[in-house]
């Protein structure tokens, strides 16, 4: 009876190893139409979603429109471009809606169109939204050393933020376009002081998926500069660790993002795995990649447990 009673204790004890739980909140993640999968690709709705989400021990996720796609200047334009814009993020909403308490939709779109005030006003009304937008700069052709580009974006800052809008930013524009200190700089000064009252997350530690990008590693250290400077106008930046550590990262690169980590205090930083792309690796395999990461378990606690303010309203 003692062995039998010791064996069970040693099998319960390992199960509960097995099933740590992971992050209440994945903070990036993305569904795929079957308009958007490519030859050969299934689409991801929420129930898809739902079952990657509960192999990884998730609870919550965000999931960001990828109805800024639609802008782009190369591929998926539509000769009505708007309405696949609000189609696709009726989508997505509806989605999240099918599990109200797990998913929530942030709606998205190329923040340098026209239609593109009228549609974060439209989805800041509809009560099926989250309380954010998904803007994509890379996606968008964003050039943020063009003045024009620039006060379209001032714009649409202010608009957010007189609604209450979080914004979720992938920051990394195209490798056409200039990328680094000066451009972080300006993000700082000329946009995130148009949007003082909201949380900005910046995704992929302002890369744009590439772990090992020189660029985005120039423009986190501006940021992590102003987050140890106690620059007021940083006070509401959080960063998302979306495909920033993938299972091949190396050691040199594991230690760098720790170290950005720790620059730039756990309660700043989100966790977020990507999707949306049958391509990607699901949650369960991005969650066990970032627990690779040489961090103390009070570090990953800490990051784990964060969930974003916009989430907490």
């Amino acid at each position: 009876m003692k062995l039998s009673t010791t064996l069970l204790f040693v099998f319960l004890s390992s199960a509960v190893v097995a099933a740590t739980p992971g992050p209440p909140v994945d903070h990036h993640q993305h569904l795929l139409t079957k308009d958007m999968a490519e030859q050969g690709q299934k689409p991801i709705d929420a129930r898809a979603m739902i079952a990657m989400l509960d192999a990884a021990g998730i609870r919550r996720a965000v999931l960001l429109s990828n109805a800024f796609r639609y802008g782009s200047p190369g591929a998926l334009r539509s000769t009505d471009e708007y309405a696949k814009v609000v189609e696709e993020n009726d989508w997505t909403a509806r989605e999240a809606a099918k599990y109200p308490q797990r998913l929530v939709a942030f709606c998205s779109f190329n923040p340098l169109k026209e239609y593109a005030l009228g549609e974060l006003a439209r989805c800041a009304r509809d009560k099926r939204f989250g309380r954010g937008i998904k803007l994509q700069f890379g996606n968008s052709d964003v050039d943020l050393d063009d003045p024009t580009d620039m006060a379209m974006l001032r714009r649409m800052f202010r608009a957010a933020n007189a609604n209450k809008l979080a914004i979720v930013v992938h920051l990394r524009t195209r490798r056409a376009h200039p990328f680094g200190a000066a451009q972080a700089t300006a993000f700082i000064e000329e946009l995130m002081t148009a949007a003082p009252d909201v949380v900005v997350q910046i995704a992929h530690f302002a890369g744009g998926g590439n772990p090992d990008d020189p660029a985005a590693d120039e423009a986190l250290g501006v940021f992590a500069a102003a987050i140890a400077a106690r620059d007021p106008r940083v006070k509401n930046l959080y960063f998302d660790t979306a495909l920033v550590a993938p299972a091949d990262i190396t050691p040199t690169r594991a230690a760098y993002v720790v170290q950005k980590i720790r620059e730039m205090g756990t309660k700043r930083i989100l966790y977020g795995s990507d999707g949306g792309d049958p391509t990607d690796p699901p949650a369960k395999v991005m969650l066990e990649a970032f627990r690779k990461l040489p961090l103390a378990k009070v570090e990953f606690q800490a990051i784990e447990g964060n969930v974003a303010p916009y989430l907490k309203k």
